[in-house]
């Protein structure tokens, strides 16, 4: 019976060996889907003479956001290299906008890069001698009464991604989008209803053992843990959050009472989660 072959781990399998999609493919499926032993068949099938700069770590980059002409959707993407100088090159920074503006003919959602999205990166690792790679890309897609807001900070290692609904102006969306990438906490979620549950649970143990070794009774402790978890979830949730340029306003206040944000994404390059 024949293992159906994730996307993504080909695409890891090719981040790590620097040998085509196709090829890697071809070698998770005669291992039966095991990484390891794919990548051993692909060294013995190069006789050790794989693309050894892939062995090197990508720990550099750019992200970036593009936003579709009719406004109606927009990808952000991640794309690595080994160093900073290579980053941020003129002709990397050509490559990361091709790629984005390609993914925007994806599907909603986690985007998996195609071959003519990869072909740009294969150029850039022939003419650097880096690695390079692409990490991550989304896209997301909005409706009729929706709009797109982008910031990229100007070393191009932060960027943000917001979908807005409603009545709110470029110049809003943009702000909103430079709170996002400064804001401490940083936002977990645009409501409270956003915060993710395990974000919530975590701090809510840690909030009831320290309770409880205080000395406080058990009810007690719960009351205690609700005010804090109550206080916790205001600050992670985006429209909740005072507006870095005016704290005076929470960014509810600067979308307007006829504007409202839907979802957003703030990427920095080298994160893993």
């Amino acid at each position: 019976m024949a293992v159906e072959i994730a996307a993504k781990d080909v695409m890891a399998l090719r981040n790590k060996t620097g040998l085509s999609m196709m090829e890697c493919k071809r070698a998770l499926e005669e291992s039966g889907g095991d990484p390891e032993k794919a990548e051993d068949l692909l060294r013995k099938k190069m006789k050790g003479k794989m693309d050894t700069r892939t062995d090197r770590a990508a720990g550099e980059g750019r992200v970036a956001v593009k936003v579709a002409d009719d406004g109606r959707s927009a990808v952000i993407v991640e794309i690595r290299a080994e160093t900073d100088f290579t980053a941020k090159n003129e002709k990397f920074g050509v490559m990361v906008d091709r790629v984005a503006t390609l993914a925007l003919a994806a599907s909603a959602g986690d985007v998996t890069p195609t071959p003519e999205m990869l072909k740009p990166v294969d150029e850039i690792r022939i003419s650097t001698g880096e690695n390079a790679s692409i990490a991550r890309i989304h896209k997301i897609e909005g409706g009729g009464d929706s709009m797109f807001g982008s910031y990229v900070h100007h070393d191009g290692k932060t960027a943000v991604l917001l979908h807005c609904t409603g009545s709110v102006s470029q110049e809003t969306a943009k702000q909103v989008c430079m709170h996002i990438a400064a804001a401490m906490p940083r936002p977990q979620g645009v409501t409270r209803d956003d915060i993710p549950a395990h974000v919530i649970d975590k701090e809510r143990r840690l909030a009831m053992d320290l309770a409880m070794e205080s000395g406080k009774n058990e009810e007690i402790a719960k009351k205690i843990v609700d005010g804090k978890i109550n206080a916790l979830v205001a600050d992670l949730a985006l429209i909740e959050q005072p507006f870095v340029m005016d704290p005076a306003k929470k960014i509810k206040d600067v979308l307007g009472a006829n504007g409202s944000a839907s979802a957003f994404l703030r990427w920095q390059v080298g994160e893993t989660a």
